[in-house]
């Protein structure tokens, strides 16, 4: 039989709970939109997996501002902390926001990035840290973090052991709608720290009788009543302890702890009749919480006070036959985790999807251990490790699925290499000879620009002569050549007329030179146009080329690399999964153990007592009947 002191009842810290900032209703960027899909979905890794590859690209690209993530930089920058920090990635989540903290921000976002590094450090008990970063909060603060930053500032006070300095914030937090219920019990806890006792009754008397409809304000109002029941028991205020402690709900979850402590306060009264009721009670709950093994032997206990030997024994035989059924059923159970059946368990996939899911591990009957070990599935540490424990096996899911994957992406490049490779000879010879084409083309076209830049510029008319005009120049240069070195008497009148003929051909090509650069330009310019297409179909062919060879060249070698990491990730995994898994069983093994250790001493004073009652009971026979 023990009391709980009022030191193991501890102080309340409520769960903070990152947040990702709200985004506009149409990003901009889709992988962020994608990302934040996911972590809505609690799909951290997979959040994380598309952000990460997005902030890669981003910092990547030439002109960052024009990025389609640059709109919501800040929020990603949030956003990724946040991730990190409920996948349990505290030093990545720290980098993160602190990256936003050290960047020239508004001063409401620096504000909110230093109560969010704050809250990091403080869940990774750095309380120093924490502390200095809510000290950089500085002029405006968004309005929704107000109140988590006043109650959070107190918690580091508490956790320092400054309870005096958690006080002031506290008290500001009273009528808080978020805070209100814990910060009521949490300012309690500080007087009480603070060593003002009658302070402290008289809130934690207040936080014990506000109104709420929340689980977590009910269990902080049950919590608040069983402190102050437990502290007047142990000032030996039994009366005003038992009414503190009937307040207590019967379905809360402090009500075990509660009813029994209520019955030791009716007891130590004198008021064993009193006690029989929430022992009563208790006895008949689950027989594996500590309270109610307690209860099996108290309530024989407050019998045998009460001079009902018989009715003590009856109880004590059926609290020994518990003991002994519970002992071999946590043999059953050690033995089980040592087969691996506990962590089995704990991995299932369909157990996990649950929000329950550690309160339906009761109701398993193939591993009976998961049933004793309630409280320890609860504790932090505990769940820390666990969750460390189930995620080291969905990443080595994740990774033997992309193992897998890496068998269908070689597939997939033999496919397009059988494909192309017959094709390509026949293509690369066509296109030699398009491409060969297209160069003569192109420099005919440079050509003809140059002259007519040239024209525009140095006017010359021959330039611009028809075929047939050509060819009459031409002709009439042979004829003045022959003409010239000849001696007939017609040479002359010959070769005037050549002159003639050219000079008329002369005057049109330079009256009509204006009319003929304006056409030569026209057509000119319609050639541009053909040439834009031409070799806009030659790029098209180009990338059509390098697409068709890109898509199954030049992969081997980075999917063999990948696969090796993949394999030396796998492997090393493997030791960190029997590793923790190990340490997992082995912290069940020790609560089951100590269990039945406590166990084996309650059934040892059950023994004795039994015997004792029924010697008091035979004693009591036989003085009624031999008065």
């Amino acid at each position: 039989m023990r009391l709980t002191p009022i030191k193991s009842i501890g102080l309340t810290v409520t769960a903070f709970l990152a947040t990702s900032p709200a985004l506009c209703d149409k990003p901009e960027d889709l992988y962020f939109g994608e990302a934040v899909y996911y972590a809505n979905q609690g799909l951290y890794f997979e959040a994380l997996e598309r952000l990460d590859a997005e902030f890669a690209q981003h910092h990547e690209v030439d002109e960052p501002n024009l990025d389609s993530l640059f709109p919501h930089i800040a929020d990603a920058q949030f956003s990724l902390g946040d991730f990190e920090l409920r996948y349990r990635m505290h030093h990545r989540a720290g980098r993160a926001i602190s990256a936003v903290l050290e960047g020239a921000v508004d001063e409401m976002v620096r504000n909110d990035a230093a109560y969010r590094l704050a809250r990091i450090q403080f869940q990774k008990g750095q309380m120093t840290d924490a502390m200095h970063s809510l000290e950089r909060i500085d002029g405006r603060v968004p309005a929704a973090i107000e109140d988590d930053i006043e109650f959070l500032r107190a918690n580091i006070h508490l956790a320092e052991g400054r309870p005096a300095a958690a006080i002031a914030p506290l008290e500001n937090l009273q009528h808080s709608k978020q805070f209100a219920a814990f910060a009521a019990y949490n300012l309690g806890i500080a007087f009480l720290q603070n060593g003002s006792k009658q302070e402290a009754i008289a809130q934690l008397d207040r936080a014990g009788q506000v109104s709420a409809s929340d689980p977590g304000e009910l269990a902080i109002r049950d919590k608040s009543n069983l402190v102050l029941g437990t502290l007047f028991l142990e000032q030996g205020e039994f009366a005003e302890a038992a009414t503190h402690l009937d307040r207590v709900r019967l379905d809360g979850p402090y009500s075990n702890q509660a009813l029994l402590s209520s019955g030791w306060a009716n007891v130590s009264a004198e008021r064993l009749e009193r006690a029989i009721v929430p022992w009563g009670i208790l006895a008949e709950r689950e027989v594996t919480d500590r309270a109610t093994q307690e209860a099996m032997l108290s309530l024989p206990f407050a019998y045998g006070r009460l001079e009902r030997h018989g009715r003590a024994a009856m109880l004590y035989g059926d609290a020994l036959a518990a003991f002994d059924g519970e002992i071999d059923k946590l043999n059953a159970s050690i033995e089980s985790i040592r087969e691996g059946r506990f962590l089995a368990a704990l991995s299932r996939e369909e157990i996990r999807k649950d929000k329950d899911w550690v309160i339906r591990l009761r109701s398993l009957p193939e591993t009976p251990e998961t049933y004793y070990m309630m409280e320890l599935l609860a504790s932090h540490d505990f769940q820390t490790g666990l969750q460390n424990y189930l995620d080291l096996a969905d990443l080595r899911r994740k990774l033997h699925t992309w193992r897998t994957n890496f068998d269908a992406f070689e597939d997939m490049i033999a496919i397009r290499r059988g494909h192309y490779e017959p094709l390509l000879p026949d293509v690369d010879a066509s296109f030699r000879e398009l491409d060969s084409r297209i160069r003569l083309r192109r420099e005919q076209h440079r050509m003809l620009v140059k002259r007519r830049d040239d024209l525009l510029t140095t006017p010359r008319p021959s330039l611009l002569a028809t075929r047939d005009e050509q060819l009459v120049l031409a002709r009439i240069e042979d004829l003045e050549a022959g003409l010239a070195d000849a001696e007939s008497p017609l040479a002359d009148e010959l070769l005037r007329r050549c002159q003639r003929l050219r000079g008329l051909l002369t005057w049109t090509l330079e009256t009509e030179y204006h009319e003929r650069l304006t056409a030569f330009d026209t057509n000119l310019r319609r050639l541009d146009e053909a040439m834009t297409v031409a070799q806009a179909q030659y790029d098209q062919y180009i990338r059509a080329r390098q697409a068709a060879t890109h898509s199954y060249v030049g992969y081997d070698r980075s999917v063999q690399r990948m696969r090796a990491r993949t394999n030396d990730s796998i492997a090393t995994l493997d030791r960190l999964i029997i590793r923790q898994g190990r340490l997992l069983e082995i912290v069940a093994i020790d609560e089951l153990v100590a269990r039945r250790s406590r166990l084996e001493n309650y059934g040892d004073k059950a023994r004795f007592a039994l015997a004792d009652s029924y010697d008091r009971a035979t004693q009591a026979q036989a003085r009624r009947e031999n008065p």
